[in-house]
């Protein structure tokens, strides 16, 4: 995965931080779908690779619990973690024990799983009102 990572971040649209990031998530049925840092002047609507990702594949069809592990690419020498808006999104279409792939701009490799990075989730259950 870390060659076809250094492939597609050359599209990221960073222009504003210059700090680009990639990001492939894997489907259970092997299908993997890309995504990149897309940025705008207003920081807030710009969307992270993993928001990129995820989304391709949720309007191909795919839904939660069909997400099998993500991949990481950032512009430096360290493996990235998500944003916590992004942990977000982990929490929401992956099950906790799936994994998260990090590589830095070497190809070494670090694994998080996802109830790791978000040991104390936000979920519908906390939406629920049971007074």
């Amino acid at each position: 995965m870390f060659e076809e990572l250094k492939k597609i971040i050359k599209n990221s649209y960073s222009n504003i931080s210059n700090y680009k990031v990639a990001c492939i998530v894997k489907m259970k049925d092997g299908k993997t779908f890309h995504g990149v840092n897309v940025e705008n002047p207003s920081f807030k609507d710009g969307m992270c690779a993993e928001q990129v990702a995820i989304g391709t594949a949720i309007s191909e069809g795919y839904t939660k619990g069909d997400f099998l592990e993500l991949y990481l690419l950032g512009d430096d020498d360290y493996s990235i973690t998500p944003c916590f808006l992004c942990r977000q999104y982990l929490v929401e279409f992956f099950e906790l024990d799936k994994k998260v792939i990090s590589y830095n701009s070497e190809g070494e490799e670090t694994i998080y799983k996802i109830s790791d990075l978000c040991p104390y989730t936000f979920s519908e259950r906390e939406l629920v009102n049971d007074k």
